[in-house]
């Protein structure tokens, strides 16, 4: 053997290894080069679309490409969260998802991914649900809610989006607060669920502003209060659960980004990057508290992730101690 040949040898294993090591960062360099599919696991006109569509827009903006909504509801959104698992980790495929990556998933519809399987990238809003009911009811606020839904036990019926999901929770909650016990009705999306009180199908429901606010503002069904301690600028007029008959009810829910796991480091936080850049517009933010979302970026991909998986796992306990589970 040639006395030149191990030493060739290390040089080109040397080249290949430095080559390899320098392939994310030129990925990175050329990211985006093609439109992105942003994922939502719920139907069209609630929260979640209005969100990712506002956003999706701002984003397209800063990335310079186009950012495509893929709406799949069903199965408590877990249809969409799978297909983000599975999904190529390049930066290509994101979703809006929220606590319920966190054990809820897993525990009510045995999906076969774990929180692992995703990357956090940031929160993008927090808000306040609104309480509905049917406009026929006859009742003006959650004292005279409480003391019909108790004269009359068993008849109370409340509609959500979806088993596990927030408004889901939020019923648990005010059954826990008034020793109310109510029917629960799962729809697919926010929009069917309150089309659902409006029809007197069920008596109430918690939905999201995106959702209620419409349907309220033109008299379609009923607004009673929001769901945070006080009142929120989401909603505005509207008292707070809390001080009007519910001492201490407050629940928020929120929307974050996340990309499958193993999304090189640099294209995540190029991700992070262009949605701080979205949500500080000021005409960005303003069309999502008109809808009912106020904008609440995270400081980090890896606070997102810590602050995600706390909240994932006090959501989770909620479910676990009501014994909700699927029919």
């Amino acid at each position: 053997m040639h006395p030149r040949c191990p030493r060739a040898l290390r040089a080109l294993a040397a080249a290949s290894l430095t080559l390899s090591l320098a392939q994310p960062t030129l990925a990175a360099d050329d990211y985006p080069n093609r439109p992105i599919r942003m994922l939502v696991g719920y139907t069209p006109a609630g929260a979640a679309d209005y969100v990712a569509r506002i956003f999706g827009e701002a984003l397209s903006k800063q990335l310079g490409q186009t950012i495509v909504v893929d709406n799949k509801p069903g199965a408590g959104s877990t249809l969409a969260s799978a297909a983000l698992a599975s999904a190529p980790a390049d930066g290509y495929t994101l979703a809006l998802a929220t606590a319920t990556l966190y054990g809820i998933d897993q525990r009510l519809y045995k999906a076969r991914y774990k929180s692992q399987d995703f990357t956090p990238i940031t929160r993008l809003t927090v808000s306040p649900l609104i309480l509905a009911v049917n406009k026929n009811l006859g009742v003006a606020d959650i004292k005279a809610l409480v003391t019909k839904a108790k004269a009359e036990p068993g008849k109370f019926n409340y509609s959500s989006s979806g088993i596990g999901g927030s408004p889901h929770v939020a019923g648990l909650l005010f059954e826990k607060a008034t020793g109310v016990h109510m029917t629960h009705v799962p729809y697919k999306g926010g929009a069917p669920a309150l089309q659902a009180v409006a029809a007197g199908e069920v008596q109430m429901s918690f939905g999201t502003a995106a959702s209620v606010l419409p349907m309220g503002s033109q008299g379609i069904v009923k607004m009673i209060g929001v769901t945070t301690p006080k009142p929120s600028e989401v909603a505005p007029g509207l008292p707070s659960l809390a001080e009007t008959g519910l001492p201490g009810f407050n629940f928020t829910f929120w929307f974050g980004l996340y990309g499958p796991a193993g999304l090189p480091p640099e294209i995540r936080d190029r991700i992070f990057a262009a949605a701080r850049k979205a949500m500080a517009d000021p005409q960005i933010r303003a069309k999502l508290a008109a809808n009912g979302s106020e904008v609440s970026l995270s400081e980090s991909p890896t606070e997102f992730g810590a602050w995600a998986a706390a909240d994932g796992r006090s959501a989770l306990e909620r479910i676990v101690q009501a014994g909700v589970k699927l029919d």
